[in-house]
């Protein structure tokens, strides 16, 4: 059987090896994660947003202490790495993660036994062992955890009914949502959320944000995401845990998302940058409270982009408090709509047609002005004897008689 690890870079074909870059959370992680070097990660059930920014890196391998397929539910993360030609080895252990960040490692595996983590240099010493992720393996994982999603559907049904429990007041009345400044009333609102195909979709609505001028909400990184598409966001919201400073310095009015206790992890850095922001304490995820500030506030329409729409999506995503995600849904109601569904029913207000009869107009507009003065009758007689030389120019080419000079 040939070695899967020939197709990778190395200077030693059998045995690839590079820089590891280590982390517990992936998205930090792929921050700075460069070509060619080596993701040491500790993600259990590895999702499709996470998976697709590691694809994005383009790593050498990705090694990963926890198994990127528990079998809960049929997960997207590891099938996009192994489309992507990544190699992906599993469940190493805990061990992986006390690899110093920079250190070289090289990676080894038999046709049948496990795959070798080793440290690079003199030692060799084998640091962890674990499973190297195949088309196959991932196939056959994800048709045993298809045969039990219906314990994670009731599991999500139980979450539904705590959190309704406990957010009723905030979901029916509105209960502990800040004052905001941002006016949406009346206006469109997109929420951009640093999720599925959000670059895509964000350059499929170019024209409809043109258009309509909505209110840009920033969820976390989608704030980065606004301002790398050449927006501006109205507003941040989040734990501010994976934007950048310098959205947070962009002029939007910032709300940090904060649990139900008070606690909010995010809260420091913000009144460290000194910027204005506001505190909201809820349940669930800082899309939901995007989506429930646009609409307490009155917006006319709600458009999300890179969030959570079917099921599996929010399964996906790995937490409890997804629960609220489809509860949220349920109270913004028609407002909301996926930017997908935008893209695909939105076209600009000006087409085509209107653009060609428009230059066609100020065509004519403009020769019955020069044929109304003198001057313009001067220039208009000009123009038809150069329009004739050049004529008389190309039947000389094919060796035509001259034409009769325009009068």
């Amino acid at each position: 059987m040939r070695n899967p690890f020939r197709r990778q870079v190395s200077s030693d074909p059998e045995y690839p090896s590079g820089v590891v870059r280590v982390d517990a959370r992936t998205k930090k992680l792929t921050k700075r994660l460069q070509a060619g070097e080596i993701a040491v990660i500790n993600h259990t059930d590895l999702d499709r947003v996470a998976a697709e920014a590691l694809a994005e890196a383009r790593p050498a391998a990705v090694l990963n202490a926890a198994p990127s397929v528990s079998g809960r539910y049929p997960n997207l993360g590891p099938g996009i790495l192994v489309d992507a030609g990544i190699l992906l080895v599993d469940d190493l252990g805990t061990d992986v993660m006390r690899l110093r960040e920079g250190q070289r490692v090289s990676i080894e595996s038999g046709d049948d036994g496990p795959a070798k983590v080793r440290a690079a240099g003199k030692s060799e010493e084998i640091i962890a062992e674990g499973v190297l992720q195949t088309r196959e393996r991932v196939e056959e994982s994800m048709e045993a955890a298809r045969a039990g999603l219906s314990v994670q559907l009731e599991a999500f049904a139980v979450n539904t009914m705590e959190y309704m429990r406990g957010e009723r007041d905030l979901l029916l009345n509105g209960v502990g949502m800040p004052d905001i400044s941002t006016r949406m009333s009346g206006r469109h609102v997109l929420i951009v959320v640093r999720g599925y195909s959000y670059k895509q979709d964000l350059m499929a609505l170019r024209p409809y944000i043109r258009d309509y001028k909505p209110v840009i909400i920033g969820v976390d990184g989608g704030a980065d995401a606004v301002m790398e598409a050449g927006l501006k966001p109205d507003m941040i919201v989040g734990d501010m845990d994976s934007v950048s400073d310098k959205a947070l310095g962009s002029g939007a009015e910032i709300v940090v998302h904060a649990y139900r206790d008070g606690r909010a992890p995010g809260l420091a850095r913000v009144e460290r940058l000194g910027a204005e922001h506001k505190v909201f304490a809820a349940t669930g995820t800082s899309e939901d409270i995007a989506m429930l500030m646009a609409d307490g506030a009155g917006a006319e329409l709600i458009v999300a982009v890179g969030t959570h729409v079917t099921l599996l999506e929010f399964l996906d995503k790995g937490r409890e408090g997804m629960s609220s995600t489809f509860l949220t849904r349920l109270k913004v109601g028609n407002r909301l709509i996926d930017a997908k569904g935008v893209s695909r029913l939105y076209r600009t207000r000006i087409s085509g047609w209107h653009l060609s009869f428009l230059a066609l107009a100020g065509l004519i507009a403009l020769f019955a002005a020069l044929a109304s003065t003198p001057a313009g009758q001067t220039l208009l007689g000009l123009s038809g004897a150069v329009w004739d030389d050049i004529v008389n120019f190309l039947r000389s080419l094919v060796g035509l008689a001259p034409s009769t000079p325009s009068v």
